[in-house]
């Protein structure tokens, strides 16, 4: 293994480790978004410019070296205290998706492509039960989940597998994308339950829904 295959296996594992995307960190560094990408999988560019690296070692407490940069230079023994090792990243990138779950008649998706993301408190996660959870956000439309749920807010999905119980979830019935609270309701079948009450209820068989994954949080202008 080559030198420099040696520091693109070290960015992908300091990036896996903090839960970031090479896209964000692309970002981070001024580059375009799939520039560390193709740096890691394609080895080009064949190292990376001095500054771009210095940021990156910096981002993650790391010396330079482990980017391809020069070894820190020993320094002479001191009695002084020395400073603490620069801490881990200690948030989550949970990308954004371009995609409306309807909270009204059903609206089919147009794109799966995180045009951005938001950053949770990796300690907040864990206190949610939601470490090392697959997250996504998305945006609910329409009307029939409030007051709980509103036109335009945000939502967290919990996409991980997980034993289904009721509560509020994503759900693709034929090509639609909803927002419900989900209830079984015996004999193979689900309720599809609106907040609103001037929704019915609608009753389905367990086997024609999809359940994309459980809504864990919420966020919206008041």
């Amino acid at each position: 293994m080559d030198k420099g295959e040696n520091e693109r296996e070290r960015l992908l594992e300091l990036a896996q480790g903090a839960g970031v995307s090479l896209t964000a960190l692309s970002d981070m560094i001024g580059r375009n978004p799939s520039y560390l990408q193709q740096f890691i999988r394609k080895g080009s560019p064949r190292k990376l410019e001095e500054q771009d690296r210095r940021t990156l070692a910096s981002f993650f407490g790391v010396d330079e070296a482990e980017l391809g940069g020069l070894a820190a230079p020993v320094q002479e023994k001191s009695y002084a205290k020395p400073r603490a090792a620069p801490s881990r990243p200690d948030w989550v990138e949970v990308p954004r998706l371009d995609i409306g779950a309807s909270a009204g008649p059903g609206t089919t998706p147009l794109s799966e492509m995180p045009f951005d993301a938001f950053r949770f408190s990796r300690r907040w996660l864990s206190e949610q039960g939601l470490a090392g959870a697959q997250l996504s956000a998305i945006t609910v439309e329409g009307d029939s989940m409030e007051p709980l749920l509103r036109d335009g807010d945000e939502i967290l999905v919990d996409r991980t597998a997980r034993p289904f119980r009721d509560g509020v979830h994503v759900v693709r019935l034929g090509d639609t994308l909803m927002v419900k609270r989900v209830a079984s309701t015996g004999a193979g079948r689900l309720a599809l339950l609106s907040q609103n009450l001037a929704y019915p209820p609608v009753e389905v068989a367990a086997e024609d829904v999809e359940i994309i994954g459980r809504v864990v949080w919420k966020g919206g202008r008041i």
